[in-house]
């Protein structure tokens, strides 16, 4: 039986590809210890997450509470299914710019370090696997925020005539801008997925994600934009906007819809790929947009304030350009917007925040 490894098995992604592949017929293997609740504090926990696909999956499901970076312990993991393990879906990361800042150390070696530690055992025990990787659009830094944008009443748009006014594209440079230090330890392991496709010819991918969400996410202050929002509006807490007018714009993609992509590139591998990944013209908002989605859903007002400054390396404006995976991948395609992904977070979450 092919085996399907997870990191991040309890998180938003990492979850979302446990249930996709588990009700495929697959047998999964998450790598998980809840690091989620020592970077954001015990509301973020995805313990509950873990517990659910347990019950859900039984047998189908085998979790591991081990650190990525934990040379032997993962190492044991590979060496138990060796050459039975057919995929890598590798989405475990220190998510959060902020947090980074606080510990540089931490951060940059989960993000990076963690991510050498799997592809050197892939490459070692598994090398004919498929390695997907849950990089960042925060590893072009801020680079997209010297595009030419217009202020509107609710959000920033680039110019009509602009090259990037369908989506930023995979050709943006990654150097010599601000990135953060999450941004730099995402880079690190960016790159490394990159060299280890080409130098050692692994069937590698590198997907660009903007704003990953969905049901499942443990939302957080410091992370999980829609889903932290939602609650916010359902709970009655004060949410806090950092900087440009609350007009930035991001595109979502949801959970289902991004690890189906994983799924198209597992069944068709390249080497060393990389995509940008996201919502695209499909699935965008500002932030006064979401909020005004998010009160019309839940039927409550926000309690939100402002602050002028903002979060260093934010963008003002991204909108992911997702015709190159497209264009490899032609039967693959979004399936929710704003409105239904935000939808389906209130209703889901229902009876655990209220």
């Amino acid at each position: 039986m092919s085996i399907i490894i997870v990191t991040g098995s309890a998180g938003l992604i990492g979850s979302e590809s446990v249930r996709f592949f588990c009700e495929k017929g697959y047998r999964v293997v998450g790598i998980d210890n809840n690091m989620r609740e020592t970077f954001f504090g015990k509301g973020a926990s995805t313990e509950w997450n873990r517990d659910r696909l347990l019950q859900d999956y039984g047998k189908n499901y085998i979790h591991h509470a081990i650190d990525i970076r934990d040379r032997e312990a993962i190492a044991q993991v590979f060496n138990t299914y060796d050459k039975d393990i057919s995929l890598i879906i590798h989405t475990a990361a220190q998510p959060s710019h902020d947090w980074a800042a606080s510990d540089p150390h931490t951060d940059f070696t989960v993000n990076a370090n963690g991510t050498l530690v799997l592809l050197e055992n892939t490459r070692l025990i598994c090398p004919e696997a498929v390695f997907i990787f849950c990089s960042t659009n925060k590893v072009y830094g801020d680079t997209p925020n010297y595009l030419p944008l217009t202020e509107q009443e609710l959000r920033w748009e680039i110019d009509e005539t602009h090259p990037y006014r369908k989506g930023i594209d995979e050709n943006m440079s990654i150097d010599q801008c601000k990135h953060s230090l999450f941004g730099v330890s995402k880079v690190a392991a960016d790159i490394l997925v990159q060299e280890y496709g080409r130098y050692f010819g692994m069937k590698t991918a590198t997907f660009r994600g903007g704003c990953l969400t969905g049901p499942s996410h443990s939302g957080a202050e410091l992370h999980g934009f829609l889903s932290y929002l939602m609650k916010c509006t359902m709970t009655g807490k004060t949410y806090k906007i950092y900087g440009y007018k609350g007009k930035q714009v991001r595109d979502n993609i949801h959970s289902y819809d991004l690890v189906n992509a994983f799924y198209h590139f597992y069944k068709n591998p390249r080497v060393a790929e990389v995509y940008n990944i996201g919502g695209g013209r499909f699935s965008n908002c500002s932030m006064l947009e979401a909020i005004q989605y998010c009160e019309t859903i839940a039927h409550k007002k926000l309690n939100w304030m402002y602050e002028e400054s903002n979060r260093i390396g934010d963008h003002i404006w991204w909108i992911s350009d997702i015709d190159k995976f497209k264009n490899h991948y032609p039967e693959w395609n979004l399936t929710y917007g704003i409105q239904e992904i935000l939808k389906e977070i209130f209703t889901l979450n229902l009876s655990r925040w209220l």
